[in-house]
């Protein structure tokens, strides 16, 4: 079969292949800890179901909107406002199943040949991914881990040029839990509005924040709104990975190409699943709220082991469910270490690499499962080191 020449520039999830091989290795009777999924292991808040299963039963099981129902774009609106600060409008909101499109659909409405796009690295993967499909050049803007997973002012100002199209910030960050300063964002919106630049704001995971740490909305700042397409979703913040449900706040003549990219790929998001939105951004946080404070105690509880591990070494992150060890001492490439844990230790991890040529020396691990677990990943992790 002969495929189109584009398939050969779209990317992958690594996480989803290492939990296909983890799962095979399960089925053969091995014991397998799972710390390579970027999903929450809590269920989604009960009244936030509820909501679902009452939308369902009112018969809310059919086409909408291409961008989304009203009352959830309304929420968002109201949430936006209360969040950030910035007064919008529900012709500005595009719902999408999951946050994933939006990446897809900026990158298609607003690049072409020639085009450069600058995308954190290690970053998350799809973002290179989309940029390539869409025939758009990727830059990656390197992040550090003595800028405590930030970037090199200086060095970002040098990937400007007359070919840049868009700039893409994700804070808090996948995969190193980095949370970009106030000054890092005001940079970003000064170089973007000198040089009439368009920001894509990844802000998945701003609910999840750990100590003193902050989140800075670059869509907060003045003059821009008008330039920043802000990507959202529920998956991280309310456990709803399966639900499927994102969103884009952006600038209306760009919502309308983004909802004509809707009407052509997915007519619209599950209706009941926008209820259930509505009942996440309008209901109470508690649970949302303890997920994050069990999330911080495992954060702590991590960090503490790896640091214990010969050759390893892990900054606090400051974000999001991910710890992103410096693994360089050990002398063995990311890849290869991903594989050698996954059968000699039975933990499933990511690859730094698979998050960008700067992950190089690194690993990604989700704290998105029990302590219990993760004592005995590490432990496991620790005999299997003894081993190299």
């Amino acid at each position: 079969m002969k495929f189109a020449e584009r398939m050969s520039r779209l990317g992958t999830e690594t996480a989803f292949e290492v939990m296909a091989k983890a799962k095979a290795l399960e089925a053969q009777g091995k014991d397998m800890i799972y710390l390579q999924i970027g999903e929450p292991d809590f269920p989604t808040p009960k009244h936030i179901v509820e909501a679902g299963v009452s939308a369902l039963r009112d018969g809310q099981t059919h086409y909408c909107a291409a961008s989304g129902i009203s009352l959830l774009k309304e929420a968002i609106v109201e949430d936006v406002k209360a969040r950030r600060g910035v007064s919008t409008n529900v012709d500005q909101v595009v719902v999408t199943p999951g946050a994933k499109p939006i990446i897809f659909f900026t990158m298609l409405a607003l690049t072409e040949a020639g085009d450069e796009v600058i995308y954190p690295d290690p970053g998350f993967p799809i973002y290179e991914s989309m940029i390539t499909f869409a025939g758009a050049k990727a830059v990656p803007l390197q992040l550090r881990e003595e800028n405590n997973f930030s970037f090199d002012h200086d060095e970002f100002c040098s990937l400007i040029n007359e070919r840049t199209r868009l700039i893409i910030l994700n804070s808090p960050h996948n995969p190193t839990g980095g949370v970009l300063s106030r000054a890092d964002v005001e940079l970003v919106a000064k170089v973007a509005k000198e040089n009439n630049i368009m920001v894509l704001s990844d802000e998945v995971y701003k609910n999840i924040l750990y100590d003193d740490n902050q989140h800075h909305s670059i869509y907060s700042l003045p003059e821009m709104p008008e330039r920043t397409i802000l990507l959202d979703g529920f998956s991280k913040t309310y456990a709803m990975t399966g639900w499927r449900l994102g969103y884009g706040v952006m600038p209306e003549d760009l919502a309308i190409k983004v909802e004509r990219l809707m009407v052509n790929s997915n007519s619209c998001t599950a209706t009941f699943s926008q209820y259930a939105g509505v009942a996440a951004l309008k209901g109470p946080t508690v649970e949302v709220d303890d997920m994050v404070e069990t999330f911080k105690q495992r954060r702590e509880f991590i960090v503490a082991g790896l640091n214990q591990l010969p050759g390893v070494s892990c900054v606090m992150p400051k974000g999001a469910f991910y710890v992103f060890p410096n693994v360089g001492e050990l002398g063995v490439k990311s890849d290869e270490l991903e594989n050698y844990l996954l059968h000699e230790a039975g933990v499933a991890v990511l690859s730094g690499s698979a998050f960008g040529k700067y992950g190089e020396g690194y690993l990604r691990l989700s704290y998105a499962n029990s302590i219990e677990n993760i004592d005995r990943a590490l432990q496991g992790i620790n005999n299997a080191l003894d081993k190299i």
